[in-house]
């Protein structure tokens, strides 16, 4: 008998020869899981990506839509005053009225901005598992 084979009569060589067996067959089959994990993963990404694009491209086409409106009703405005005031002041009311609107949004955007608190929770998360892997974690 070969001195590095296990005795198959021996019980103990056999539950450790059946413990190789169960850890390579668990280790092989949560390879095998991760990786279909992964490649699902990767096809969901995909297509949310492809739908996201779909979406992105019609609210851009909504957007250059929405701008040709806006520009040929303040022409309609700007030609309708003019018959009124003249053609020159009509021009400079329709532009003032888009220079109130313009600041308007610049003050909203700019306050909504200073709100904006980034991502805190997950920074925090981020400094503490250099610690967490070393075993220092902070005890909750």
């Amino acid at each position: 008998m070969n001195p590095q084979e296990p005795d198959v009569d021996d019980p103990q060589a056999r539950s450790l020869s059946n413990v190789g067996d169960l850890f390579a067959d668990i280790t092989r089959d949560l390879s095998t899981l991760i990786r279909q994990e992964t490649e699902l993963a990767k096809a969901e990404i995909r297509q949310s990506a492809m739908k996201a694009g779909k979406g992105a491209g019609m609210l851009g086409g909504a957007a250059l839509a929405g701008h040709f409106m806006l520009m040929f009703l303040s022409i309609s405005l700007w030609w309708g005053l003019g018959n009124e005031i003249g053609r020159g002041w009509s021009a400079l009311v329709v532009a003032a009225v888009w220079a109130v609107i313009a600041a308007v949004l610049a003050r909203i955007g700019r306050s909504e901005i200073k709100q904006a608190k980034g991502i805190p929770q997950t920074t925090q998360t981020a400094r503490e598992i250099p610690d967490a892997l070393k075993g220092n974690e902070d005890k909750r």
